[in-house]
């Protein structure tokens, strides 16, 4: 009896007074029970994760799969008692497409299936396209004029042929394999509040060294692909393959950076073993013959992409929102799983569990599912320009925003959080947040970057608004996983996604319920936007 009238009054407050479920700097300890309680065992996390990768995934930006996902996505949280989900168009500006068949032999001296992957919106072949390969090798940071000097000496020598394009990469065994998990003194010392506290470097392109004064302009890695393109178009070249450049046959495909697949040839990315085989045929003296079929598709409709947006409406303070959320856009090599079907998952997870208790936040809860996060951060650009502006140029609604949680690393559970804005800030969440030491969460950070890249929470914090990226263990996310052709739902660790659930949604739902908002930093000092990028 004494536990069912416990129930009801519970239940009653919620209801009636939601601030009253805040202790003393953070939530009430009974809630927080109730949360890791929905979170372990009513979870929706894997079955979520089937439908966005296993289902729809790929997911590329543009294509008729995402904006399926985006439209399961929508009625599955309406499913859960969530309001007002819908897809929000924004202007992509370049035609969908889609890789639909990939068949790559090695047809001659030996005979045997290559590991491939078709580079995003190039043209497919005409049927299949059997022909011997030319390897041909750009000189490395070229200027302009060594450029079109190499090329006029290989004119004669691409017309009908599958061109690979440059040396292989040797790829050294490693010795000292990357840990998968962050133990506690590295996470601590990251999440700190101490110091700088955004997500580790990712891969980083490497660019031409400087020109010293006199000398002519080096070429950009951009530019150089780009004048590769041009010239196997103009000279009739049959195909472009690509090392792929990585160990154990994984592969990276990304896009031709012009969305045009007029101003391509059929390109695909190759394993840097099979890559290497090749190389060292040729290099003997043999001629090798490859074949290829590719059908590609484009879809002009893809021009218009879409986020998704669903909310838990906020009670007295319901013009005021809160939100979270992740990218829906994956790449098309694999299924987009841990980039970043989990993370959005997780983030509608997170939502979930706050509904399905019944609690009633004071502020609106409003899930995001980005698309154009893997061109540059679109989708999110477009709707924080659309909606709050920026801190040079505010809309309305800027000043009733009270952060956005980004979670985009993978599979790992959550170890700490990162905050544009003022110290005290972090303080209030690190605060709330440390009765989950135990499943390993470490602290909150704060940051005063403006910086555009890495995910879309920086489209909050470029704009002056505090985005909130969860950082987690990094598994498998930067050595296997990431934008590979290996990113599948095999790669998930569920009981990691269930706490990193439990961690975001005790977070929304704090600074949904808090008398005031999070801390910002004051007028004067608001950090200078970074110079634009060259």
């Amino acid at each position: 009896m004494q536990k069912r009238l416990f129930a009801l009054f519970f239940s009653l407050l919620l209801i009636l007074n939601p601030a009253a479920l805040l202790a003393q700097g953070g939530l009430d300890p009974e809630l927080l029970a109730k949360i890791r309680k929905e979170a372990n065992e009513n979870s929706q996390i894997m079955k979520t994760l089937h439908v966005l990768t296993d289902i729809y995934g790929p997911r590329l930006t543009g294509s008729p799969s995402l904006k399926a996902a985006g439209e399961w996505a929508a009625k599955q949280m309406t499913s859960w008692g969530l309001a007002n989900a819908h897809l929000e168009p924004w202007d992509f500006g370049h035609p969908g497409w889609a890789n639909e068949r990939l068949t790559a032999h090695l047809v001659s001296p030996v005979r045997e299936p290559l590991v491939a992957e078709v580079l995003a919106w190039t043209p497919g072949t005409t049927g299949v396209v059997k022909s011997t390969v030319y390897q041909m090798v750009p000189p490395a940071n070229p200027t302009e004029e060594e450029l079109v000097k190499f090329f006029a000496a290989e004119k004669s020598k691409v017309a009908g042929k599958i061109v690979m394009v440059g040396r292989q990469t040797i790829i050294p065994v490693n010795f000292n394999p990357a840990p998968k998990r962050l133990d506690d003194a590295q996470a601590k010392a990251r999440f700190s509040g101490a110091g700088p506290a955004g997500p580790p470097a990712m891969m980083n392109r490497p660019q031409p060294p400087a020109p010293q004064p006199g000398e002519p302009r080096k070429l950009n890695p951009r530019e150089v692909a780009e004048r590769i393109d041009a010239f196997l178009v103009e000279n009739r070249a049959a195909l472009r393959v690509n090392d792929a450049a990585m160990e154990q046959r994984r592969i990276r495909a990304f896009n031709n950076r012009t969305f045009d697949p007029a101003k391509a040839v059929p390109t695909v990315i190759i394993s840097n073993e099979d890559y290497g085989r090749i190389s060292r045929i040729l290099a003997d003296g043999t001629p090798v013959e490859l074949e290829f079929e590719i059908v590609n598709r484009n879809y002009p409709e893809g021009r218009t992409a879409y986020n998704v947006i669903a909310e838990i409406p906020g009670s007295d303070l319901k013009d005021e929102v809160i939100m979270l959320g992740g990218h829906l856009d994956s790449w098309h090599a694999a299924t987009g799983a841990t980039d970043n079907a989990i993370g959005c998952a997780t983030m509608m997870e997170a939502a979930r569990i706050i509904n399905a208790l019944g609690l009633k936040p004071r502020r609106t809860i409003r899930v995001a599912l980005w698309s154009g996060e893997e061109q540059g951060l679109l989708g999110s650009l477009a709707y924080v320009r659309d909606h709050f502006g920026s801190f040079e140029s505010p809309k309305p609604e800027y000043s009733k925003f009270g952060g956005y949680f980004n979670i985009d690393m993978g599979t790992g559970k959550a170890r700490g959080m990162s905050l544009f804005g003022p110290a005290e800030g972090a303080d209030v969440l690190r605060t709330a947040l440390e009765p989950f030491a135990d499943y390993g969460f470490v602290g909150v950070g704060a940051t005063r970057s403006r910086g555009l890249g890495g995910s879309d929470h920086t489209s909050f914090n470029q704009a002056g608004l505090p985005g909130i990226s969860v950082g987690q263990d990094p598994i498998e996310y930067t050595t296997v996983t990431w934008h590979t052709n290996l990113d599948t739902y095999e790669r998930i660790i569920e009981d990691d996604t269930r706490k990193s659930a439990a961690i975001i949604a005790a977070a929304v739902y704090l600074l949904a319920s808090r008398d005031a908002q999070l801390p910002r930093f004051a007028a004067e000092a608001m950090p200078a936007l970074p110079p634009a990028r060259p």
